[in-house]
């Protein structure tokens, strides 16, 4: 199994949010954008100005330590002008920004490699979006 992973199933595990995704870990190759870390750090440091954590927080060390490792265990896919040209094109569905540039990663990476990929999300607005394109979805 290959698979994409949305931001959300990552940020949903390193909180140990409820209702992780059942098949974590269990893929055979995993990949997602460069955009991954972006939003997760940038939720992290949301989470510290709103308190939530403190600056010195031994969970938000945890959690930068934790989002190292799984870019790390990830491919990534690069945010490349043909990445942002996919992103704008129209599709059938309501997308927001970021969700249509994970969509259109996930897009360009199935297309070149030729590889059928499953979209994981905890979204469900994205989801809908993913099965749209004809991707099989996982978490939502």
């Amino acid at each position: 199994m290959i698979v994409y992973l949305d931001t959300s199933v990552v940020l949903r595990m390193l909180f140990a949010e409820p209702e992780p995704l059942q098949a974590w870990g269990k893929w055979q190759r995993v990949y997602s954008s460069e955009l991954l870390g972006v939003e997760a750090r940038r939720m992290i440091d949301r989470l510290r100005l709103e308190s939530v954590l403190d600056d010195e927080s031994v969970v938000e060390a945890e959690a930068q330590e934790a989002l190292r490792w799984m870019e790390q265990s990830m491919g990534s896919i690069r945010l490349t002008r043909p990445v942002l040209k996919r992103a704008s094109l129209p599709l059938a569905t309501e997308v927001k920004t970021l969700d249509a540039i994970h969509l259109a990663s996930a897009l360009i990476f199935q297309e070149r490699r030729s590889r059928n990929l499953i979209f994981a999300t905890h979204d469900r607005q994205q989801a809908v979006a993913a099965r749209a394109l004809g991707f099989e979805v996982l978490g939502t």
